[in-house]
């Protein structure tokens, strides 16, 4: 039996690393979608194009404006006179955001009333439209709090001195910056992982039987479970080595730190990789061309990509789809990624993780054992 397994091994090897292609797609596109997608994927929102529409033209209203364009989230592109013009700019995509400082703004704050600041989002993009909001808020409130330390300081000197505040003490864990680049770096090495062994394992039956080699190896005495753990193995190593060169790449490229055990991330991404290569072998064996095998492999990447909490909070979805989020296998490999990359914990709070993956993997790679038979017959 090791026999057989070790010939196909041999074969498998052979036969991707003799392809120039397959040799550069296994180490340039990787490194690639690793850079990309490490820059790409932020939550952050930085020079938003905003208008201002200034009614008031005050001292106030000049300061505010100021904070605006030193905040670094805000780019003032247009300057307007009349509030009309704002219409024209958010529906050509000109600008995401109008500030608009109504006429008596410096009256207002002078006689101790409410000023007001109206802000028009183009809420096409709702996740930005709210980060932006967000922001505006910051400033407003900041400012609001400055004119009024300012303002008391004049009148009274003594009384600031006697009026309690409130502060806000935060304390982050893990992620003491905040940065949302610690966060998604290590889901982006789960879904370039995911995506080549699956674009590597989806076809690797269907290419046997479209050169002809398949009938070779059905007269042989390989059992289907030999044939499947010959074909896993040799992706099952390559998917290592992927894996090794993106984390390298997510460290000393992104500064990710290493605070977990690399044993625990190896285990994890084992039985991550065998649960993928379930899926790409089943996808292989119910396909009979290439193209089917392709466009099988996208219907799960896409959905798996989602589902996953890559972007998006799990605990946010309807709960149809919690439990659907079950079957992904990147959900559990996630988890174990961040916890181990900015927490370093250990088995004893991934061990659900663990079990989920290998569930997975021992039901896909039965499955496509029993597929293959199938095909066989």
């Amino acid at each position: 039996m090791f026999a057989r397994i070790w010939q196909m091994v041999v074969k498998e090897f052979i036969q991707v690393m003799r392809d120039p292609r397959m040799r550069f797609s296994l180490l340039v596109p990787p490194i690639i979608q690793m850079i990309v997608f490490g820059y790409a994927a932020t939550f952050d929102v930085h020079n938003v194009a905003t208008a201002i529409v200034d009614l008031d033209h005050s001292q106030e209203s000049r300061e505010l404006i100021a904070r605006f364009a030193n905040s670094g989230y805000f780019q003032l592109t247009h300057t307007l006179t009349d509030r009309a013009q704002i219409a024209r700019l958010i529906d050509r995509g000109r600008v995401t955001l109008a500030i608009q400082i109504l006429p008596g703004f410096a009256e207002d704050m002078h006689k101790r009333q409410d000023a007001t600041v109206q802000v028009i989002l183009d809420g096409t993009n709702s996740n930005t439209a709210l980060i932006a909001l967000g922001y505006v808020n910051q400033i407003s409130q900041r400012y609001q709090q400055d004119y009024r330390r300012d303002y008391l300081n004049r009148i009274a000197p003594l009384g600031t001195v006697l009026i309690p505040e409130v502060r806000l003490q935060e304390r982050p864990w893990f992620n003491k910056s905040l940065e949302d680049r610690l966060y998604f770096v290590p889901g982006t090495i789960g879904t370039v992982l995911m995506i080549m062994v699956m674009t590597m394992t989806a076809f690797a039956i269907v290419r046997e039987r479209e050169i002809g080699t398949l009938e070779q190896i059905m007269v042989t005495p390989i059992s289907p479970a030999e044939f499947i753990l010959g074909k896993t193995i040799p992706y099952l190593l390559v998917a290592l080595a992927e894996l090794l060169i993106i984390s390298l790449v997510g460290v000393f490229w992104f500064g990710i730190p290493m605070h977990g055990s690399i044993l625990i991330l190896l285990a994890g991404s084992l039985l991550f990789i065998a649960s993928v290569l379930g899926v790409g072998l089943f996808i292989s064996t119910i396909s009979n061309t290439q193209q089917q095998a392709m466009v099988a492999s996208f219907f799960f990447i896409m959905p798996a990509n989602t589902l996953s909490g890559f972007g998006f909070p799990i605990s946010s979805m309807p709960v149809a789809l919690q439990w659907m989020t079950y079957l992904i296998p990147l959900r559990y490999y996630l988890v174990v990624l961040r916890a181990t990359f900015l927490k370093g914990v250990g088995f004893d709070v991934l061990w659900p993780q663990f079990l989920g993956m290998a569930i997975l993997a021992a039901i896909l790679l039965t499955a496509s054992s029993l597929r293959f038979r199938k095909t066989l017959d």
